[in-house]
């Protein structure tokens, strides 16, 4: 029998019964160098930096990767990873011939090492400027940041004029490329150059310009906290108060906005302490104070991890914590800031004041720019009248008096007229010390300097004393004490107390109020010395001491050297 058969032509396919459906394939997940540089885009800096570290270690970041995780490095303040991915940024561009790119990452990396290592800066820039000859590269934005670097050194070797020219070929490549960052530091640069050569009209004006950009977010986050550095510094530079404390704030607002940026952290509560201080709110300006300096110190040590700790040292001095003040002075000094004129005036706090005039001369001796100097100048005076050396005073005060009218800033004007106040009033002119004094307090008020009106009322109370008018000298006293008391200033609220006493015990019978020439004359006849050697030490004649002593006698109703000692001792004026 034929086996049964079917033509295909007569039979319909059957359709094949569906089994279980397949579960779609897996989504691949996003590589870390797309969720890194997706995360930097979004500011979340930490994670960009893990996700493109893990890139780099599979070996899946380009140049421009490289560049992008040392930005990511530099922003959370691994510094010394940041270097590194420069440094292989640098090789990566130049190995597939991107010249631009290997140029400009060895710039970058020269920036980074500038102040801390010049001499390996100088290599890099080299290596940069190399790169772009030796591949006949025409001109680019790199070629900008060479001729910024070389601005940043001319200007820093005091060629002014050199300066300005890079700073503006600078910015002219800067506009041709499209490049607001370039154009920004040009900027900068040029009006650093104009303030260190003298003109802080035509600087303060450069700066402006440069800042808007900076405040309109035109830059990139890791450039934004340079720029506001740089801009402060000036106001340093220039003692402009009402700038520093626009640039702070706005600093302070970009600082809040970006949590995870560390580099920037410490200069922001530094700079914000210091406006807490000078508006007298010292609590405060500690608290600030004290992180800056746990931040700044936790890397590694720079100029303003040092001011820091002299700023710190400072609020300590003032409110009468010697002991802490030494210490961080100390540390002050460890990070690379010279103590002075902080440390002087310490000495002079505690007793010591040949020390305190050696340590202040010779830091006058070496200072550098008016900046400097009028800080200097301006203890000098303090320590001088301390001391007994008025015509030293003069002279010191009449050059700061020179410094406040070329600069021009209101914070030193006022400086000045209260330095001019105290030695008129050493001078014995009490109706010039009270002109000088009011314009002193007059400006410290326009700035909100609580302190520095208290300090220059204190002044002013002398000054209405020795013109007999005692019942002014008392308010003025008064008041000034009271704002020492709220800021916690021990030493210059004792310092009131006892000028208040003296003050009751010229109303005592037959107590005649003495001048503050006669309290500086009695206070050194306290101390054993002859007619001679108190003329010596307050640049007066003998005859005109032999006067002063003849009316603190007849003023204290005594008769002897050894009796007018005693009052002396007894009212603390040794």
């Amino acid at each position: 029998m034929e086996p049964l058969s079917f033509g295909v032509a007569e039979v319909s396919p059957v359709a094949p019964i569906p089994g279980p459906a397949r579960p779609p394939a897996p989504a691949r997940p996003p590589s870390s160098r797309s969720v890194g540089r997706d995360s930097f885009a979004a500011h979340a800096w930490r994670r960009a930096y893990a996700e493109l570290s893990a890139a780099d270690a599979a070996g899946e970041l380009d140049g421009s990767g490289l560049e992008l995780l040392a930005s990511a490095a530099f922003l959370i303040g691994l510094d010394q990873a940041g270097e590194a991915a420069l440094g292989h940024a640098h090789k990566a561009h130049a190995s597939v011939g991107d010249f631009e790119g290997a140029a400009r990452a060895a710039c970058r990396l020269a920036f980074r090492l500038m102040f801390r290592e010049p001499a390996h800066a100088n290599g890099w820039l080299a290596r940069a400027a190399r790169t772009l000859e030796d591949a006949g590269c025409e001109e680019c934005v790199v070629h900008g940041y060479l001729l910024l670097h070389a601005g940043i050194r001319h200007a820093r070797e005091g060629d002014f004029e050199q300066a300005l020219v890079d700073f503006a070929n600078t910015a002219t490549i800067g506009r041709r490329f499209g490049s607001v960052e370039l154009v920004v530091f040009a900027r900068l640069g040029e009006g650093r150059a104009f303030i260190r050569r003298g003109d802080f009209t035509g600087g303060n004006k450069l700066l402006d310009e440069a800042m808007t950009a900076v405040t309109g977010d035109e830059l990139e986050p890791e450039s934004v906290g340079v720029a506001y550095c740089i801009a402060l510094e000036a106001c340093d530079e220039t003692f402009d108060v009402a700038r520093a404390r626009e640039w702070t704030d706005a600093f302070g607002r970009w600082c809040d906005s970006e949590p995870e940026i560390v580099p920037n952290r410490g200069d922001c509560l530094l700079r914000h302490a210091e406006i807490m201080q000078l508006r007298g709110d010292w609590g405060d300006a500690m608290t600030e104070i004290s992180r800056a300096c746990d931040v700044l110190s936790s890397g590694r040590t720079t100029a303003t991890s040092g001011g820091a700790f002299y700023h710190l040292a400072e609020l300590h001095r003032l409110r009468g914590e010697l002991a802490d003040a030494e210490s961080a002075f100390e540390s002050a000094s460890r990070h690379g800031r010279e103590p002075q004129p902080g440390l002087a005036l310490l000495r002079l706090s505690q007793g010591q004041g040949g020390a305190a005039v050696g340590a202040i001369r010779r830091a006058l001796e070496d200072s550098q720019g008016p900046a400097r100097r009028a800080q200097l100048l301006r203890a000098c005076v303090e320590i001088s009248l301390a001391v007994g050396d008025v015509a030293r005073a003069r002279v010191v005060a009449e050059e700061l008096s020179g410094l406040a009218e070329s600069i021009g800033a209101a914070l030193l004007r006022a400086a000045a007229a209260q330095a001019r106040g105290a030695v008129q009033l050493a001078d014995g002119d009490a109706r010039g010390a009270l002109s000088s004094l009011r314009d002193a307090s007059d400006t410290w008020r326009e700035l909100d300097a609580p302190y520095e009106v208290a300090r220059s009322r204190v002044l002013t109370s002398r000054a209405h004393r020795m013109l007999g008018d005692t019942d002014t000298a008392r308010l003025e006293l008064g008041a000034a004490r009271q704002v020492f008391d709220q800021l916690g200033a021990r030493p210059d609220l004792a310092n009131a107390d006892a000028l208040l006493a003296a003050m009751t015990d010229d109303d005592e019978p037959g107590r005649g109020a003495l001048t503050d020439r006669e309290v500086e004359v009695l206070g050194l006849v306290a101390t054993g010395r002859t007619n001679r050697a108190v003329a010596d030490a307050l640049g007066i004649s003998e005859k005109t001491v032999a006067r002063h002593v003849a009316n603190i006698f007849g003023k204290l109703g005594v008769s002897t050297r050894a009796a007018a000692t005693a009052y002396a001792h007894r009212r603390g004026l040794v």
